[in-house]
């Protein structure tokens, strides 16, 4: 057969239409339920001890929500990312609302004599039904998030923003559609013909309507292009189920493939996502919540988990992880994330014996997921296997992921410190690649790293979504995002430059039992004409407790004035006043594994040539992803003799404390 986004219209119509027959009536939910009985399901969730924690955690969730009035939407709100460009203070009370419809679908799904529940349940269906638009303001007004690429963007003011297409639009349709199916019978037929009505007139119409000027995301590389069409495919997929439906069913499925063959064309074959876990845990999820749907709609016969490189995307989750639920959070990822278990059982289904079961203590929360999303909470719910529930820590290893140009290591202590009651878990992480990377940040040569419990060199990962924050003027002003925010080089004042053509040349990459070396030439990455080559090799020493050497050399056609070695950490340095040449990282910041509560860390100690380098120390400020005013510090290492060629040299050694 053709890859799926080559298969023609009425070919695919033709093939829906036999499916359809073949399977016969469907029962609502099916999908969801990867034909298992629905009852069933329910019976098994309402009854199995594993599953006592997460529906504590909806309950919990529903009863907070219950309490509060269905929060509003209001004009003044609507307006402040236009006027103001922020964008918490109308994503707050929307992302309520999301979190309300999660909660309350699936409580009166499991509690199917709650009048209550149903009744909560109707009222939040109704109120987003009302919503003047279901996209956020943000990504209604051509915002530089949502078309960097692509200045035909309609504007607010162009078009009727009820059918413009965004992230959460498309997520809203996927979410009632499958919300109505879940529950049956148990919705009033009113409110099922009213989520047709929205579903249709909000997403799908103005999706097929647009082929003259088609979505920006329906040529995107990256997240947005998975959850837009993922979620649009799966509500067509509910709401034209019937066999005598599948031509318009094809009409809609038949843009949407190529939108996801466009998705995957922003992974290289090591499967690297190269905006981080977090946005593979939502645009590779989707992509998996659609697959799963498409292939039971078809009766197997498209398959999206069975073409070429998808394997390769699902492992990259577990390569990018350093211990417990930290992550190497390079570009717009947060340092921390549990794990959607649903996600994760359905993959390990999918390639049994191919990666590693994720250990229960990893699981992501109910009320994890800020923006409430349904497709995800719903799949943890009823994908969730406990047998397949039994995992262990993350394995040992080094990966190597050639396109992306990311080192990922893990190191087990234990075999090495027998005297220790609990093994302890190192962990190193560097990259490379470009300055032009999806949710880019200008970190070429940027490193993580983390013993014990403690994350010593940070990565920033995201900021505070504003406008400034994807305005490319503004962008790399902000800490997290310039390399001035990052464990790089100052060279001659200079810092990284944002775009394609800068970017780093891997000199070796080579992985051992013993150590792990990594050698960038990082020349590329400034706009400084002077600089020649700059070669950052790290040396990852594995065979005793382990230790990081990083070296980097320089090459010049005229002397600069300045060089800085810069680190970046939550943790305020100690500087040797006695001249001895070591810096001190007490492991105290805010980075503390949440799983690990020894206070016998480590301290990392960083020795230099202090007739090298001098150490500076200055605190600065990083707004996180919340709006929350974090500080860290720069280490920075002054050069105090510079030649055209220069070259300096340091060790990163765990003590104890």
């Amino acid at each position: 057969m053709n890859m799926p986004w080559e298969i023609g219209r009425d070919e695919l119509a033709a093939l829906l239409r036999r499916a359809a027959l073949e399977a016969g009536e469907r029962t609502p939910g099916t999908y969801l339920f990867q034909g298992r009985s629905g009852v069933d399901v329910r019976q098994a969730i309402n009854g199995d001890p594993a599953y006592v924690d997460l529906l504590g955690e909806i309950q919990a969730e529903g009863d907070r929500l219950l309490r509060e009035p269905i929060s509003e939407l209001s004009y003044g709100l609507f307006r402040i990312y236009e006027t103001v460009g922020t964008r918490v203070e109308y994503e707050r009370p929307y992302f309520e609302r999301r979190k309300r419809l999660t909660a309350t679908v699936l409580l009166s799904w499991l509690e199917p004599d709650n009048r209550v529940l149903r009744e909560a349940a109707a009222e939040i269906i109704w109120a987003i039904c009302d919503e003047y638009t279901w996209c956020l303001p943000a990504h209604l007004t051509g915002s530089e998030e949502t078309n960097a690429d692509d200045r035909r963007v309609r504007s607010l003011y162009a078009e009727d923003p009820r059918v413009q297409v965004d992230l959460f639009a498309a997520e809203t349709a996927f979410a009632l559609s499958e919300a109505a199916a879940l529950l049956g019978p148990l919705l009033p037929p009113l409110l099922h013909k009213r989520i047709v009505q929205e579903v249709f007139g909000r997403a799908l119409r103005p999706f097929v309507s647009q082929r003259a000027q088609p979505f920006h995301w329906e040529r995107s590389r990256m997240n947005w292009a998975s959850v837009c069409a993922g979620s649009l495919g799966a509500a067509a997929i509910y709401m034209l189920d019937r066999a005598e439906q599948s031509d318009e069913l094809a009409d809609v499925l038949v843009h949407v493939l190529p939108v996801l063959r466009s998705f995957l064309l922003g992974y290289e074959p090591d499967g690297a996502c190269k905006e981080g876990y977090g946005y593979w845990q939502y645009g590779f999820g989707y992509y998996v919540y659609f697959a799963d749907m498409l292939r039971q709609r078809t009766g197997g016969a498209l398959d999206l988990f069975a073409l070429d490189g998808i394997e390769a995307i699902a492992r990259f989750s577990q390569a990018s992880f350093l211990d417990g639920r930290l992550v190497a959070n390079f570009s717009d990822a947060h340092p921390e994330y549990g794990v959607y278990m649903g996600l994760a059982h359905c993959l390990l289904g999918e390639y049994p014996g191919r990666f590693a079961a994720p250990a229960a203590e990893l699981r992501a929360a109910h009320a994890a997921d800020h923006c409430g999303r349904w497709a995800p909470a719903a799949r943890n719910l009823i994908w969730f296997r406990p047998e397949r529930a039994v995992g262990e820590p993350w394995p040992a290893g080094s990966t190597y992921l050639p396109d992306a140009q990311w080192l990922v290591s893990r190191v087990e202590a234990s075999a090495v410190e027998r005297r220790r009651p609990q093994p302890q878990r190192f962990a190193f992480a560097a990259k490379g690649g470009h300055n032009d990377e999806p949710h880019n940040q200008n970190d070429l040569g940027q490193f993580i790293l983390y013993g014990a419990g403690h994350t010593f060199l940070a990565d920033l990962g995201s900021g505070r979504y504003t406008r400034e924050y994807f305005r490319p003027e503004t962008r790399y002003g902000i800490l997290c995002n310039g390399s001035q925010g990052h464990s790089v080089p100052i060279v001659n004042g200079c810092f990284q430059e944002p775009g394609a053509d800068y970017r780093a040349v891997v000199l070796e990459a080579s992985l051992t039992d013993e150590a792990d070396r990594f050698t960038l030439d990082l020349a590329g990455a400034y706009a400084c004409p002077s600089l020649q080559r700059l070669e950052r090799t790290f040396t990852w020493r594995k065979s005793e407790r382990p230790e990081l050497v990083l070296e980097d050399a320089y090459r010049f056609s005229v002397p600069p004035e300045s060089i800085v070695e810069r680190f970046i950490t939550y943790d305020a340095p100690l500087v040797d006043e006695v001249g001895q040449g070591v810096v001190t990282l007490q492991g105290a910041g805010g980075q503390e594994d949440v799983n690990l509560h020894s206070s016998d860390h480590p301290q990392l100690r960083i020795h230099f040539d202090p007739a090298a380098v001098r150490p500076v120390v200055t605190e600065l400020v990083h707004v996180d992803h919340h709006g929350a005013e974090v500080p860290v510090y720069a280490l920075d290492f002054s050069a105090l003799a510079l030649g055209s060629e220069w070259s300096v040299r340091f060790a990163f050694r765990f003590a104890d404390s």
